[in-house]
């Protein structure tokens, strides 16, 4: 029966049935998922065994990657929960949320019996914490205009569009950044992150500003946009104050500078939690180290984890010389020098790679290498295509497609140890590789962190039925939208009977609703089917219902969409039901569960934006939330930043990933392709005109310009670091992809390319 609007569930009751929905496609559809990986222990003297097993002990352990120190810092969480530790008294500290998987795997084992709830935080949740907890001490101290109001806490996707609310009047009226050509997105989120860097490392807001203009060597004329930059962020900070907003920098600010200082929060968390354990260290930012070296002291035990070769979150902050500071906090040092992932000859890769940059701290990889029975030889592991590489982009992509089939059909390679790794995945590239690869029958899947939801066909279709719903919000979406629509919803539709279906029952110039598959007749029913053209037929009359149902006062639009997903989209014979929808040459693997996960990240964005969005006055007064909510999300400003639910990842297929989102996974894997080694992007950093992660570092004398040297220095570091992260998650070899042209048809001749060349000629 359907729920119409004067019969309408509860909020809660429609979250419960869209993630019932999901939980169970995930178990249907992913039911043949590979196993966790477990990362090989290296064996601990008797000295270090008793320490491990130590209640009351601070140890800095400190090693490349695959050495085992996150194995240590799990057993040691085992240690504290086996021997009665209160659970309550643990604190598990992670620079994000994707590399708690290990944590909370072992604390799921059986073995341990029945565990209380272990805090796996990272800083920024840690804080938002302490500012729910601690409110009333200091929202009128730390100047908030309603201190007796509760706080609202804004996603990376309400930032933007409260930061968009400031800027767009300024854009249009003065003229502001009218010296740059850069997208809207990518200018909000610039912005952002100038407020950000600032909080993270301890930089005074008004300090952000003078520092890029002290670092400009550009035209002078070009320093105003500095300028512009510093008063878009003080009037979105003020902005924030004014209406209890609490983006990701004012809740660290906030935390920093007005709650931690307060001897009831220091308290608070010195006493609850006595058991600290921090990984991924170097990968942390300098507010995070100093709030650590302090806390350090006022613990029972503490297990500290540091990764030698990291640091790969510089543009987000991260600064591994200042970890390092921890290790004089702590009474015990543990430096391991072996990997247990990768083998000599990878390292050997890395460390000639490292040699072609000039990197003098490469010769470090030397030690680890010589400890090795075997003579190294990096040729050994790394394949290039015959004649040392293709002439087109698509030849590469057959190459590599090529070469996975090999290694997954001939040598028995599970799909999950592939990787394959580029510097940026587009959707050519993705759509590219994965129907190379889907046409050879290997299951394969993408991880693109950074995806905005419009991209996603399934939040596209979504929408598309939400516009046509609300009439009266006239947002008339285009043919194109309603025929990707159509076929996304209904399961059977092609794009061919999706266009004759929309070309018949959509003529907005004549009529902007759609009309009845019934009114087709002759050749033309035939050929869409009278099966596509009953589901049609539901999916058009549980919108007219609701139509008639709520003519003025309707649902929320996270409502609607939820009873959208669980009412019709999620039934038998629609694309987000789990039968039907199967992929059979990606080994069984659903789009409905794609979809499904699409869905409920579209629902929470909908509804975070409409949370924040009704404690601000006025702003619902000219658009409904709903309008404003699709007009965002049209306009790219939401991007869909949201983790996958899901503890069975890895999955058992290939995966193609950015370089650094690779890295940020902590993943290893047997064999990494290396996509387009000589394009630029490799080395290049991000343009960023309106901000600058080196010149925003503590360390960086105010001042100072960043001249060409620093920037070369800066790329080559990078890509160092790059490589040897990359090599350290790879165990049996690395296969290197090489097209003359890229994808655009321009030459390239990268600095990664020529670094894997000189160190050929100087082995050979």
């Amino acid at each position: 029966m359907d729920i119409l609007c004067n019969e309408k569930p509860s909020p809660s009751l429609l979250w419960f049935y869209s993630h019932f929905v999901y939980t169970i496609n995930r178990l249907i559809c992913n039911s043949n998922t590979a196993p966790s990986e477990a990362t090989e222990l290296e064996t601990l003297n008797s000295e270090q065994q008793s320490i491990l097993a130590s209640p009351r002990v601070r140890v800095f352990v400190k090693g490349p990657p695959g050495s085992g120190k996150t194995t240590l810092a799990v057993e040691r969480l085992r240690y504290l929960v086996r021997h009665g530790m209160p659970t309550t008294a643990i604190m598990v500290l992670l620079p994000q949320r994707l590399l708690a998987t290990p944590y909370y795997n072992a604390l799921r084992d059986p073995a341990l019996g029945p565990v209380g709830m272990v805090d796996i935080l990272t800083f920024d949740g840690l804080a938002r914490r302490v500012i729910r907890l601690f409110w009333p001490l200091i929202g009128e101290h730390a100047g908030f205009a309603h201190p007796t109001r509760p706080p609202i806490f804004l996603t990376v996707e309400t930032a933007q569009y409260f930061m968009d609310y400031i800027v767009t009047p300024l854009i249009e009226q003065q003229r502001y950044f009218e010296a740059i050509t850069i997208e809207r997105s990518r200018l909000l989120s610039q912005l952002l992150d100038n407020l950000n860097k600032a909080a993270l490392t301890g930089i005074p807001l008004s300090e952000v500003a003078e520092r890029l203009k002290g670092a400009w060597t550009g035209e002078p004329t070009y320093r105003r946009v500095f300028d512009q930059v510093n008063d878009c962020i003080q009037r979105f900070r003020q902005y924030c104050l004014a209406h209890n907003l609490l983006d990701f920098s004012l809740q660290i600010d906030t935390f920093v500078q007005y709650l931690y200082p307060q001897p009831a929060v220091r308290a608070y968390l010195f006493e609850r939690y006595r058991h600290l354990i921090a990984d991924n260290l170097e990968e942390d930012t300098p507010v995070v180290h100093d709030l650590l070296t302090e806390w350090v002291h006022h613990c029972e035990s503490a297990f500290i984890v540091y990764d030698e070769h990291g640091g790969h979150r510089i543009f987000l902050g991260a600064d591994p010389v200042s970890a390092t500071r921890l290790a004089e906090a702590c009474e015990q040092l543990w430096q391991f020098h072996h990997s247990w992932v990768a083998s000599p000859d990878v390292l050997q890769l890395a460390y000639h790679i490292g040699l072609s940059l000039r990197r003098e701290t490469a010769r470090t990889l030397l030690e680890e290498i010589k400890g090795q029975s075997s003579v190294p030889d990096f040729r050994r592991i790394l394949h290039v295509p015959d004649g040392q590489g293709h002439r087109f982009h698509p030849q590469m992509l057959d190459w590599v497609a090529d070469q996975i089939e090999h290694l997954v059909k001939e040598e028995n390679i599970p799909p999950g140890e592939i990787a394959v790794l580029a510097p940026f995945v587009n959707d050519a590239l993705r759509f590219s590789l994965l129907e190379r690869l889907a046409a050879r029958r290997i299951p394969a899947r993408s991880h693109r962190p950074s995806r905005a939801l419009r991209d996603e066909p399934a939040a596209r279709c979504m929408l598309t039925l939400t516009q046509l719903a609300h009439r009266h919000w006239q947002l008339q979406p285009s043919k194109f939208d309603v025929m990707l629509a159509l076929k996304q919803a209904i399961t059977g539709m092609d794009l061919v009977r999706a266009y004759l279906l929309t070309e018949v029952v959509y003529r907005p110039s004549q009529n902007p609703w759609l009309s009845s598959f019934r009114n087709i007749q002759g050749d033309m029913h035939e050929r869409i089917t009278s099966v596509i053209g009953e589901r049609y037929e539901m999916l058009r009359e549980w919108l007219l219902r609701y139509q008639e149902a709520c003519p003025e006062n309707e649902e929320a639009v996270d409502h609607f969409l939820g009873r959208l997903f669980t009412e019709v989209l999620s039934r038998y014979g629609f694309g987000f039901h789990h039968q039907g929808a199967i992929l059979p040459s990606t080994s069984g693997a659903s789009l409905a569960l794609d979809n499904a996960r699409v869905a409920a990240q579209l629902i929470e964005s909908a509804h975070k934006f409409r949370q924040a969005l009704e404690v601000v006055p006025g702003l619902s007064d000219d658009l409904p939330l709903g309008v404003r909510f699709i007009q965002m999300v049209q306009r790219r400003l939401l991007a869909a930043t949201y983790l996958p639910n899901e503890p069975d990842v890895p999955q058992d297929a290939v995966l193609l990933s950015p370089a650094y989102s690779f890295l940020m996974t902590n993943r290893f894997v047997d064999y990494q392709f290396w996509l387009d080694i000589g394009s630029t992007g490799w080395w290049e950093r991000i343009y960023q005109p309106l901000t600058h992660p080196y010149v925003l570092r503590r360390e960086w004398v105010a001042g100072r310009p960043w001249n060409d040297e620093d920037e070369f220095n800066a790329r080559q570091e990078a890509l160092y670091r790059l490589v040897v992260g990359l090599v350290y998650r790879c165990r049996r070899g690395v296969y290197v992809g090489i097209s003359d042209l890229s994808e655009q048809g321009y030459e390239q001749r990268g600095p990664l390319l020529q670094a894997i060349q000189s160190a050929l000629r100087r082995v050979h």
